[in-house]
């Protein structure tokens, strides 16, 4: 499978909206009614305050993230010199064949030409446990002191770095 990881379009966002929404909901993060589901559909403004890029196979958008960097609105965790990426989200039918991991690796190449990135961190809730098992897998590994609660919510968050230095993938 071939991979394209691009810069999301005004033309992508319709189709970034369904496979995020779509994504949460069927691993059953959130209920649809849940207010998050308003941030994560709210392509146009992610795309206005932070980086919404995309994974295509076959010339078909099959997955999508936002990139953020520090003191940027969309960066919930990113210190100086480093990528944070959020919301990844892989289309349901989509889903198992590699499309995530080739997704974050295209992240990691993508951050390795960043002048000044030495790292990509990730905040994940705990009980996202697949998303957790792709991360540790590549080498990224929890910073619990880093670690944090969705305001208002008794939702504890994990975060997880990778340091680039020396990676080989």
């Amino acid at each position: 499978m071939t991979v394209t990881f691009r810069r999301a379009v005004a033309a992508d966002f319709s189709e970034v909206r369904r496979i995020t929404r779509d994504a949460y909901l069927r691993a059953g993060h959130f209920a649809a009614d849940h207010p998050y589901m308003s941030v994560l559909e709210d392509v146009e403004h992610r795309a206005e305050h932070a980086q919404v890029w995309v994974a295509e196979t076959a010339g078909k958008v099959v997955a999508a993230v936002t990139l953020s960097f520090p003191d940027q609105p969309y960066s919930e965790i990113a210190k100086d010199g480093e990528l944070e990426f959020r919301m990844l989200a892989v289309d349901p039918a989509h889903q198992g064949g590699g499309v995530g991991r080739a997704v974050v690796r295209e992240i990691v190449e993508h951050a390795r030409q960043l002048p000044g990135i030495e790292a990509i961190s990730i905040t994940s809730a705990t009980f996202m446990e697949r998303a957790h098992r792709l991360y540790e897998s590549l080498g990224f590994r929890r910073v619990p002191e880093r670690d944090w609660y969705v305001p208002g919510e008794d939702v504890l968050l994990w975060v997880f770095r990778l340091e680039l230095a020396g990676l080989a993938f």
